[in-house]
């Protein structure tokens, strides 16, 4: 089984602007579940609630983790 690899996929996620789980998963190394657990530990970026269904990032705090994930803090805890 091939593992996706973002580089290899030629994907890039923006600087700027909000994305829901399908377009950050290839970048994240974990499942829902434990992003969900590293939220609640402020170790990952919040998501953001637009509706009750739609859940989405900014790809700015995604950037901040992606560059220092083991240091990185979400604002405000």
């Amino acid at each position: 089984m091939a593992t996706l690899n973002p580089a290899s996929a030629g994907a890039a996620l923006p600087l700027d602007g909000l994305s829901r789980w399908e377009q950050i998963k290839v970048f994240v190394p974990f499942c829902r579940e434990t992003v969900r657990q590293r939220e609640l530990a402020g170790l990952f970026p919040k998501r953001q609630q637009l509706t009750k269904r739609c859940a989405v990032w900014q790809n700015r705090e995604i950037h901040r983790w992606l560059a220092d994930p083991l240091n990185y803090r979400a604002e405000g805890t």
